[in-house]
């Protein structure tokens, strides 16, 4: 998995005929360059065409280098993998009723070539096919490894995008994307600290949240629309937030309103569309800001807030873990999509898939 946070790739060994599926991981950050070159493909601009296949086949390369640390970590042959779940990053989501697409870049091809192993990716684009936005596609995984029958549980992943899962004990699960999570966050501090991200929300703590500034924010009309709903870089970005500046704001003030835009929009989702919720556990590298989690324990003081950590699956690799998940779903040609989230016609099966 590699995110809308751009950070680098997410590699997960998992074997779902254990009850504690996850057996190892793997973290590859991406260099400067590939970031910077992702980030120009989410914009409009000369020879995307081209950008776009070499930058594809180069993160091809990279997910197969993580795929053979993790084997030669656990000493485990290419031949005992069924499948490798390969979600692609994102440079593009518009989910639109007709001639909606979400491009994920990855030459598939070649990573079964580099690897000798099977691989699932283009997710998304069936469910669009169906009606469907593509997006949030995890709840269905939530539901398969988090659902309890006697509690109502939320599960909030709070990667560049934040989203909600909505696991209930009677009806149907629903899920959507609220909103922003790490994503202004990050680039906010990567223009004024040159950091990638701020480690647990200390400089946002340091600044103060600006009033008129979080409730234009907060007015936007993405916040008010109903579910089905997906979001994505090409909405929320730096150009965005900066049309809201007057340009006098401390840098540290704009910070701290943006912990805050991300905290009460996902409380105020939660609210919403599952106020019952007993329990809520958080995943993504948003659940390792301080400052974040604790206005979201103070947005939401009815619920028990704990990491996904609690029942057995590290917040940093659950998303990695849906997409080997959904990989499986496809191997065996069994529905991946949930219609309640997505708002496709129809469950249908998920994913192309390129024979080792």
């Amino acid at each position: 998995m590699s995110g809308t946070s751009l950070d680098g790739v997410d590699a997960v060994l998992v074997d779902f005929t254990q009850s504690c599926p996850l057996e190892h991981t793997c973290y590859m950050p991406y260099d400067a360059a590939l970031r910077a070159a992702l980030l120009a493909l989410n914009q409009r601009s000369e020879d995307e065409l081209h950008r776009a296949a070499v930058l594809a086949n180069r993160i091809a390369r990279l997910y197969a280098e993580s795929v053979r640390r993790l084997l030669d970590e656990t000493g485990i042959n290419p031949r005992q993998i069924v499948a490798i779940g390969c979600h692609g990053q994102t440079v593009r989501h518009y989910p639109q009723p007709e001639n909606g697409y979400s491009i994920q870049l990855v030459n598939g091809a070649l990573l079964a070539e580099l690897t000798g192993i099977a691989v699932v990716t283009d997710f998304r684009s069936r469910d669009i096919a169906a009606g469907g936005q593509g997006a949030p596609l995890v709840p269905a995984f939530h539901q398969e490894v988090f659902a309890h029958s006697a509690i109502d549980r939320s599960i909030v992943n709070i990667g560049g995008i934040a989203n909600i899962t909505c696991l209930p004990v009677n009806g149907h699960v629903t899920g959507f994307d609220c909103g922003p999570g790490n994503i202004l966050l990050d680039a906010w501090c990567a223009r004024h600290l040159d950091t990638p991200y701020d480690r647990d929300g200390q400089w946002g703590v340091s600044g103060r949240v600006i009033p008129r500034l979080l409730e234009n924010l907060q007015a936007f009309p993405y916040f008010s629309l109903p579910p089905p709903k997906s979001t994505g870089r090409e909405m929320f970005n730096i150009d965005w937030l900066q049309s809201y500046l007057q340009g006098d704001e401390a840098a540290q003030d704009v910070q701290a309103t943006l912990v805050a835009l991300t905290a009460t929009t996902i409380a105020r989702a939660v609210s919403a569309y599952f106020p019952e919720a007993d329990e809520i556990y958080l995943c993504g590298g948003g659940a390792h800001n301080g400052a974040l989690v604790d206005q979201l324990r103070q947005g939401l003081p009815a619920s028990d807030i704990k990491l996904t950590n609690a029942l057995g699956i590290d917040a940093d690799w659950v998303e990695a873990c849906a997409f080997a998940w959904l990989a499986q779903r496809a191997i065996e040609r069994a529905p991946g999509n949930l219609p309640d989230v997505t708002g496709a016609n129809e469950s249908r099966i998920l994913g192309a898939i390129y024979p080792a």
